[in-house]
């Protein structure tokens, strides 16, 4: 089975809040058009991209601190209508504490959102504020995985100092039930994120938004390789930046970056077990009922890049 565990959509691009001045940068990196609009991050536009995976998980947006917000009713009603194929990823903001604990609950009880997404550097919180641990606290009572958003590519106002992976060593420390989830493998701090991974037994990272960036994700997964922990890398396209067939591709293209050279390479079996790793299992996420989506496994891994 295939997971994409890093999906976006949005209906309207002031949802995003100040987050939209990213697409000046986002232009330079060639991700955008010269005209600078964000890419089609619809529902219609996201589930046609996700064929290529069996599970994918849409993540939700919320941030007091940029005036950002993507509406419930859009991430949820989108999951209600697809149940078999996407999972729902609420967006929490941990600055609102009363409201956040509110959200959390419901998106259980009500919506079954299957885990929640926070961005301290976004949502402008230290990791173990105060405000922020009482929410990992409760994902851990109802058995939630907590994704950690960089963020810091939103916009000027994010604040980089709180998006270091190290801040999270405390959270994980206090927390050790708690399923953390680093976006990104913690880009720019790549190593502190690979030593977390090392480090704490339910600490993850996914490799969404490095792999459109080949170098970086080269010595990203060539770091985690030789530190022993391919194993803890969750496979995330980063749609609607980056579609999932062409992460998966770009994913077992990696080494040809090195081909010719005396620079070592990742064994390609390494490579496909991040595309083919039980995310679900590893996260305690329990998938609806249904199809289990082998023909489009197979189909993606039978192809030779």
């Amino acid at each position: 089975m295939i997971v994409d565990c890093h999906t976006h959509i949005w209906d309207a691009p002031e949802q995003l809040g100040r987050a939209r001045i990213e697409s000046r940068c986002r232009v330079r990196r060639g991700l955008l058009g010269d005209n600078g609009e964000l890419p089609d991050a619809s529902p219609d536009e996201h589930l046609r991209c996700s064929e290529p995976v069996d599970r994918s998980l849409v993540f939700g947006f919320k941030s007091r601190h940029l005036g950002a917000a993507i509406p419930r009713e859009l991430l949820y009603g989108y999951i209600r209508k697809n149940p078999e194929k996407l999972i729902g990823v609420a967006g929490i903001d941990p600055t609102n504490l009363e409201e956040a604990l509110d959200e959390i609950r419901e998106s259980d009880a009500e919506f079954g959102m299957k885990a929640i997404t926070v961005s301290p550097a976004a949502q402008d919180f230290h990791p173990a504020d105060s405000r922020a641990m009482q929410v990992f606290s409760e994902a851990v009572k109802l058995k939630k995985p907590v994704f950690i958003h960089q963020g810091i590519h939103f916009a000027a106002p994010s604040k980089m100092e709180f998006a270091r992976p190290s801040h999270l060593d405390e959270v994980a420390r206090d927390l050790p039930q708690l399923k953390l989830v680093i976006a990104h493998m913690g880009y720019p701090w790549i190593d502190e994120c690979v030593v977390l991974l090392g480090k704490h037994g339910n600490v993850f990272a996914d490799v969404s938004s490095l792999i459109h960036r080949p170098w970086q994700a080269y010595n990203a997964l060539l770091t985690a390789y030789e530190y022993g922990v391919m194993d803890k890398l969750l496979f995330g396209s980063d749609f609607p930046y980056t579609p999932p067939a062409r992460a998966i591709e770009s994913l077992y293209r990696i080494n040809q970056l090195v081909t010719g050279t005396n620079l070592p390479t990742i064994p390609r079996q390494f490579l496909a077990a991040i595309v083919e790793r039980d995310t679900l299992g590893l996260l305690g996420i329990a998938p609806a009922s249904g199809s289990n989506g082998a023909n489009s496994n197979d189909k993606v891994l039978d192809e030779e890049p």
